[in-house]
């Protein structure tokens, strides 16, 4: 009998070593960061939508000290409702909107918030934050940050831009080796997993050195010193996992042989290749041109750079096991001259395309060679004589 329960307590012991060490060795986990400048940090993008005037239906409201305030919706899946709602209001009626009201609860009102007090503001902006929302989580609360820009150019153009506020940063283990982490909620939404076609719509992630710009979507893969890894991502964005990957399938890209560059996202990550014979391999899946580059040197040896990027749904594409995929990108581009006539003045501005209607863009040396274009203008007689620079679209 003691023999019994002997056996039995050192088997309770040792599932409990493998429960409670298994995650520990699967998830590494991030700490979490907020600062007011983020962008300057991480880099990233901003959301911004067009205020209104009108009060939000079944929203208790806080008491506002001037007659007008402006709402937004903050879009997040981290509260049941789906959004926040979010309240401008000015200290004085003929001053600036310098004071905002958020959901930070998640309760769906605003009566029980406290003002947050703008930090700066300027002729047409007032800039608040980082400004603290506690989601609830399965494991209790998250913590998140915003920092907000309001623009008031005139009563049809209001609008109110929303910035990260923080973002997730450790170090983690890879292949035995210690590598530096972030990961960034590029949407704006409040989760760090999102990945999609769309590279607006996914978020980004960085494994290498400290300090390194090497961002990539996040997706269901990601290379590291050319090794495949599956990887998960808590949708809070408190820890990472790698596994290497095996048993993926892949598929052939062809392109033409003049681009020594190639890159694609989706959700399956990003990839970026360097090309030989225009031919290159990727995961089955579908994809998104994100951008390619031809490099050439002139006849006195000086390096040029060609590149197409931002590319619209024109650059998707599909990876499958069978057969290879073909892809016309690259040269030709077209290169434009636009004139409108704006009252008595004519505008004047260059558009430069790919096939696929890609931004491209022309460098030699790290310089952007589009910035020196110039334009001659004269009239008939010689009597008016000048150089203009064009401008992008």
């Amino acid at each position: 009998m003691v023999k019994r329960n002997y056996i039995l307590l050192a088997v309770g012991i040792s599932l409990l070593v493998l429960a409670t060490s298994a995650p520990a060795q699967d998830e590494q986990w991030l700490q979490y960061h907020s600062e007011r400048e983020v962008y300057q940090i991480i880099g990233g993008r901003s959301t911004s939508r067009e205020v209104t005037s009108d009060k939000p239906d079944n929203v208790k409201l806080p008491e506002f000290k001037t007659k007008q305030q402006f709402f937004i919706e903050w879009e997040t899946p981290m509260v049941k409702s789906g959004r926040l709602w979010i309240a401008l209001d000015r200290t004085s009626e003929q001053g600036q909107w310098d004071r905002l009201f958020i959901d930070s609860n998640g309760n769906g009102h605003l009566d029980d918030e406290e003002a947050v007090k703008a930090y700066r503001t300027e002729q047409y902006y007032t800039f608040f934050g980082p400004v603290k929302i506690v989601f609830e989580g399965e494991d209790g609360p998250i913590s998140y940050h915003l920092n907000f820009r309001f623009f008031d150019y005139n009563e049809q153009n209001r609008r109110l831009y929303i910035y990260q506020g923080g973002w997730y940063e450790g170090e983690i283990t890879v292949a035995g080796e210690k590598k530096n982490c972030v990961l960034v909620d590029y949407n704006v939404n409040g989760t760090f997993n999102d990945k999609s076609l769309q590279s607006s719509e996914s978020d980004r992630i960085r494994i290498g050195k400290k300090g390194s710009e090497d961002t990539r979507f996040t997706g269901n893969y990601i290379e590291v010193d050319d090794v495949l890894y599956r990887t998960e991502i808590a949708r809070d964005g408190a820890f990472v996992k790698l596994a290497k990957a095996e048993d993926v399938k892949f598929g052939n890209i062809k392109l033409p042989e003049t681009i020594t560059e190639f890159s694609a996202g989706g959700e399956n990550g990003l990839f970026t290749r360097e090309l030989k014979n225009g031919v290159a391999s990727l995961p089955v899946g579908k994809y998104r041109i994100d951008h390619w580059e031809i490099d050439r040197k002139d006849d006195n040896g000086k390096n040029w750079t060609m590149r197409g990027s931002s590319f619209s749904d024109r650059g998707d594409f599909e990876v499958t096991e069978a057969g290879e995929t073909a892809l016309e990108i690259g040269e030709p581009v077209t290169a434009g001259l636009q004139v409108n006539l704006n009252g008595t003045n004519y505008e004047f501005s260059k558009v430069i395309r790919g096939s696929l209607g890609e931004y491209i863009s022309l460098t030699s040396a790290g310089r952007d060679v589009r910035d020196s274009w110039k334009m001659s203008a004269k009239n008939t007689d010689g009597s008016f004589a000048k150089i203009y620079p064009i401008p992008d679209q």
